[in-house]
């Protein structure tokens, strides 16, 4: 088996790709918690670290990394609470070292959001409204869309030829995902939703909260997509908790951006597809040695056992009522 292409990336690599682009590193480097790239801090002498960030060979176009500076860029001008590419002395952020695409940040601190704050879902909710205000003036030209085809279909089909799926859950998972997919499918065609540019991504663990404020980093998924995609994994726990978490985030979010009621209907079909996404990305990476030292669990037949198990249960959730907004909204 060839090497994969971030063993190349020794510390001595790293130091070498940053001082390539004019810094003078003072020798530290830091390996952060990210997977799809590889992301690092970088101590630079007389200066405040920094953030660089090895993307993924051949998983994005130059065009498509561009599209996301670009944005990122374009949201920082509008004072939106992002951390954007810095720019090198010839106004470039897209960086190339060794066949690597590259791109630097400010280092920027916090903690995550704590959602049980109804303030903090609030502001969060503002924050998210004045994102789609500003990504609606344009669309993507490069990035992807989250769609049926990539994040459900693509997905069950790369498990199943790769056999991933153990035989004894094969027929299962066949049946499951294809039930599935065609209930996903009856739900969109449900509902005739715009779509907008989004972060694409927008878990905890991509905001930082610092002085009461959030601050938005990774938009390495950044797609086109329903407006709903960038607010339900605010939403947890019973369903009452939910509609209290549904109204105040979307109190916010009217102040910037109309929200679309009728999306509510797609919460648990992207829920879903995001499932189904996450296990053929675990599959997909496989091959790069940090996973099986950080996923462990994964790709065992307990793992696929429970993973069809959790199918089952949001198959059962699809036919519930979905999240509606209180009378009176609209």
């Amino acid at each position: 088996m060839s090497e994969h292409p971030y063993s190349r990336l020794t510390p001595d690599h790293v130091l070498d790709a940053i001082e390539a682009q004019g810094y003078k590193c003072d020798g530290r480097t830091l390996a952060l918690n990210s997977y799809e790239n590889r992301v690092y801090q970088i101590g630079i002498e007389d200066q405040q670290p920094i953030i660089a960030k090895f993307y993924r060979p051949d998983r994005w176009s130059k065009e498509q990394i561009k599209e996301e500076h670009t944005y990122c860029l374009e949201l920082a001008e509008a004072e939106w609470p992002v951390v954007p590419p810095l720019m090198s002395s010839s106004g470039d952020t897209l960086l190339q070292y060794d066949d690597f695409n590259l791109a630097l940040f400010e280092r920027k601190g916090g903690r995550a959001p704590e959602l049980d704050n109804l303030n903090n879902l609030e502001v969060l909710g503002r924050s998210l409204g004045r994102l789609h205000a500003i990504g609606a003036q344009r669309p993507f030209c490069e990035r992807p869309a989250i769609d049926i085809q990539s994040y459900g279909i693509e997905s069950s089909q790369f498990l199943l030829e790769n056999n991933f799926i153990p035989d004894s859950l094969r027929p299962a998972y066949q049946s499951l995902s294809r039930d599935l997919i065609d209930t996903v499918q009856a739900r969109f065609k449900e509902v005739p939703y715009s779509t907008n540019r989004l972060h694409g991504d927008c878990h905890i663990g991509n905001i930082l909260w610092r002085d009461e404020t959030p601050l938005f980093v990774d938009f390495d998924d950044c797609r086109s997509g329903p407006a709903i995609q960038d607010l339900w994994m605010l939403f947890s726990g019973e369903r009452h908790e939910q509609q209290l978490q549904l109204e105040t985030v979307l109190e916010g979010y009217e102040l910037f951006y109309e929200f679309d009621n009728r999306e509510l209907s797609l919460i648990e079909s992207l829920r879903t597809l995001r499932l189904m996404h996450y296990s053929a990305w675990l599959a997909r990476r496989w091959v790069d040695p940090a996973f099986p030292m950080a996923f462990s669990w994964f790709n065992t037949e307990r793992y696929w056992a429970e993973h069809i198990l959790t199918l089952r249960e949001q198959q059962a959730i699809l036919q519930e009522p979905p999240l509606q907004r209180l009378e009176g909204n609209f």
